[in-house]
């Protein structure tokens, strides 16, 4: 069951899964692979289920594949689970998602179905920091950089790269998702000029060009993406861990 207590701020996630499996060598929905006995999706809907702050999820999932996503996946108790069909884009996903929200919801945590190693922890404190910042539109997981980062150009001669600067990585995060918002900040970033949403690497980045103040709060180091088959190992091993631990 979900840990909801009465009086905790209370957020819908929304959960982008529309992509496929091809980078991990698999056919179909990259978030119904297979991860540690369990479709991959499935990892995230136990975290918000048990989160405090989350009683809903709504899940974008390839257009057409709503019913095989209904199949294939368990709903965990205390989770109200909505699908629906995604987009071409990850921000048309999130704002089909964001339409099938109740317009009296507060909170909108938007997650990648491909980071199931999300905690209910994270998720909780995140949801916290935005309530308790009323000044600002969201907040977004993020990872301080720690590798030296170098910016390149392509060399005149057999387009090879080269160095061009060093950046000073003092206040360079990288950003991951859950990224919660107010639901009416994201509902208006996403329909401020629809030539962003092809732009887009993030949903934050919608609301900062929309003007809204963004949080940054650290995530733990195991909030890992799966993109290739290496980090489907490394996130079965991280899960195998935990189930033992």
């Amino acid at each position: 069951m979900g840990r909801h207590g009465e009086g905790a701020p209370s957020a819908t996630a929304l959960i982008a899964a529309a992509g496929s499996g091809e980078r991990l060598g698999r056919e179909g929905a990259k978030a119904l692979v297979e991860l540690a006995g369990r479709p991959m999706l499935e990892w995230s809907l136990r975290a918000f289920a048990e989160a405090t702050g989350v009683g809903a999820a709504v899940v974008a999932a390839p257009p057409g594949g709503e019913e095989g996503f209904r199949g294939a996946v368990t709903v965990p108790d205390g989770l109200e689970l909505r699908i629906v069909a995604g987009g071409a884009m990850r921000s048309e996903s999130v704002a089909t998602a964001l339409a099938a929200v109740d317009e009296a919801t507060d909170f909108v945590a938007v997650h990648d179905a491909a980071r199931p190693l999300v905690t209910p922890e994270l998720i909780d404190e995140l949801v916290e920091a935005l309530a308790g910042h009323p000044d600002a539109a969201g907040v977004v997981a993020a990872a301080a950089v720690t590798d030296t980062v170098k910016r390149a150009r392509e060399r005149a001669r057999g387009g090879d790269l080269a160095v061009e600067a060093t950046e000073s990585r003092d206040r360079l995060w990288a950003a991951q998702t859950p990224q919660v918002f107010r639901a009416a900040a994201l509902r208006d970033a996403l329909a401020a000029d629809p030539r962003r949403l092809a732009e887009a690497t993030d949903d934050a980045w919608l609301v900062e060009q929309d003007g809204g103040t963004v949080l940054i709060h650290p995530s733990p180091p195991e909030n890992l993406k799966v993109t290739t088959p290496f980090d489907l190992r490394v996130a079965g091993l991280l899960l195998a861990g935990r189930r033992s631990g």
